[in-house]
């Protein structure tokens, strides 16, 4: 058991004015962290016990799993990093670590970094240390603090430039092993998020600059969340970045012409809107839209119908290491025309010579003979059909899905929703593998890649996730596993010798069934106390003192409920224990 008067909780009556959303609110209210710059938070200690608790739950499932813990270095050579695959896209998140002597005729690049996760340090040491198939598969993770340079950190523990994470890494010697390895911690992640009290969705997701075949984030639906989780009542989920439609249907078969491609003037008309406005008056679902981005260092154009929206994390599947939206000056000498005039129409394009491809989204078949630039400034071609037309290196599916859309799997509509990213695992393959060299020689002594597999979850954000789902107008409300204590003991009169003993009695009878008791035993009014103890939100408040211990009573309240129930004094140790013993199972 634990005194209020023996350890520091320091709650707030008002919430700090940075503070934006319910659970940051309740964070720095509570007593839980501290702030001491920009996405920089000390835990507190009843915060440190969740994190604590929040730890020992995520190793309890990864080690069912079969999960080996280790710990590996925070600050990284930066030499690591540079011989990984992900350097040019990584560096720019990373802090970059100065020494004595820095600048002093060293290169521009740093000598360490710190690192934000560890597939450049985990991925060496096991091709230094596994070397034939029977020490396969493994599965390496770690807890510990990640730095990650957030341009713009907010909402306290959510986007915080110094966090508490659980990375894991698997090796295996075939394909299927590492999709076995990979489902083990899809269901390792479900049962952990459920004993931390969270309703979470499995989703889809985008592979993104860590790479691999697929991956899945465990996402906690919140009106505050970053992400937008695209589902529907089937089952389906995926997030945004990742999310279809069966918008168009297989099978579907494009238009055949309408008639030959016509040349007419657009002037001033540079964009879909204008198109769609009279004199012209050509519906944006029937324009096609023609993007252009630099992948690494090379143009090429992505064709959408003039209706929607480029999902730029799908671009991802072209296989470039980095692509971003061209500028007027790298268009106009490819395509011979500034933006607003642009297409993709074979014949009219200035230099195709000079192009890495032309990307086609599914839906603009639904088009069939529609409207696109001419690439010439100031006119557009009509009647342009999508088969005879269009010089289409690759269809494949690049915009945004919206509401309302058909599901890909049951038809019905898709529904979107915001949501807070908790966890995130891939199947990463041989990419780390392969740039590192990391070998295992088989039964027949040939040697082969390892499969790997990377898999995330935030503590410290799932922490702050816990309090985002389960709070009211009071403040937390604790799931039984994470509660930094279960019980709390309100005593009304602790100069009462009286009080004092019947509150530690309880308090053993809690302890002893299973649970982490706090006792208030603080000079203060019992509305005070009252206020604090919703404010911090402990699953089981127990009142002891007043007209209640004259009465031979005393109060028990569940957080979640309003009844307090009065309990005869000669049977509450058994009652407390028997509540204890059944929240415990229940969580």
């Amino acid at each position: 058991m634990k005194y209020w008067s023996q350890t520091f909780i320091p709650t707030l009556k008002e919430s700090p004015a940075d503070a934006e959303i319910a659970s940051h609110k309740l964070l720095l209210r509570a007593g839980l962290v501290r702030k001491l710059g920009g996405g920089l938070y000390t835990f507190m200690p009843s915060g440190l016990r969740v994190l604590q608790k929040i730890s020992q739950l995520c190793r309890d499932e990864i080690d069912r799993e079969g999960g080996i813990e280790l710990a590996m270095p925070f600050i990284h050579p930066v030499d690591n990093w540079v011989d990984g695959p992900r350097w040019s896209a990584a560096r720019e998140i990373m802090y970059r670590v100065d020494h004595a002597g820095a600048g002093k005729g060293r290169s521009k690049e740093p000598e360490f970094v710190l690192g934000p996760t560890h597939e450049e340090v985990i991925t060496p040491l096991v091709k230094s240390e596994i070397t034939s198939y029977r020490d396969l598969p493994k599965n390496f993770y770690q807890i510990g603090t990640k730095f990650r340079n957030e341009i713009r950190p907010r909402y306290g523990l959510m986007r915080a430039r110094e966090f508490v994470m659980k990375d894991a890494y698997s090796f295996d010697a075939t394909d299927e092993g590492a999709t076995e390895s990979y489902h083990k911690m899809k269901r390792a992640y479900s049962a952990f998020f459920t004993r931390c009290g969270l309703k979470t969705i499995a989703v889809e997701a985008d592979t993104g600059v860590m790479g691999g075949s697929f991956s899945h984030e465990f996402m906690v639906p919140a009106p505050v969340g970053d992400d937008d989780v695209v589902y529907s009542d089937a089952g389906y989920s995926a997030n945004r970045e990742k999310a279809t439609s069966g918008l168009v249907p297989l099978g579907f078969q494009e238009a055949a012409p309408s008639g030959a491609v016509e040349e007419f003037a657009t002037p001033g008309c540079v964009t879909i809107a204008a198109l769609e406005a009279a004199p012209y008056s050509v519906p944006a679902n029937q324009q096609f839209k023609t993007l252009v981005f630099m992948g690494d260092g090379k143009p090429f154009l992505v064709i959408l119908r003039g209706c929607d929206e480029v999902e730029e994390a799908k671009l991802g599947s072209l296989g470039f290491q980095l692509w971003r939206q061209a500028t007027p000056e790298e268009i106009e000498p490819v395509l011979g025309a500034k933006p607003g005039s642009l297409g993709a129409v074979k014949g009219t394009i200035k230099n195709p010579d000079a192009l890495a491809g032309v990307f086609a989204d599914h839906a603009i078949r639904l088009i069939g003979n529609g409207t696109t630039g001419a690439n010439k400034d100031g006119f557009h071609l009509r009647h342009v059909n999508v088969d005879r037309d269009l010089a289409i290196t690759k269809f494949s599916d690049f915009r945004r899905v919206r509401e309302g859309e058909p599901c890909p799997k049951s038809g019905e509509p898709l529904k979107i929703a915001r949501a807070i990213e908790v966890g995130h695992i891939f199947k990463l393959g041989t990419k780390y593998s392969e740039k590192f060299g990391a070998m295992y020689t088989d039964d027949k002594k040939q040697s082969h890649l390892m499969v790997m597999g990377c898999y995330g979850i935030g503590i410290s954000r799932t922490l702050q996730a816990v309090i985002e789902q389960s709070n009211d107008a009071d403040g937390i409300i604790w799931p039984w596993n994470v509660a930094p204590w279960q019980v709390l003991i309100v005593n009304m009169d602790p100069q009462d010798a009286a009080a004092s003993d019947v509150a530690k009695k309880l308090a053993l009878a809690a302890e002893s069934a299973g649970a982490d008791v706090l006792i208030d035993d603080r000079n203060e009014r019992p509305g005070v106390k009252f206020k604090d103890a919703d404010l911090i939100g402990l699953p089981l408040r127990l009142t002891v003192g007043g007209r209640g211990l004259k009465e031979g009573i005393i109060e028990m309240k569940w957080r979640t409920e309003k009844e307090v129930r009065k309990v005869p004094l000669a049977e509450a140790e058994t009652i407390i224990a028997d509540a204890v013993r059944s929240a415990a199972a229940k969580a």
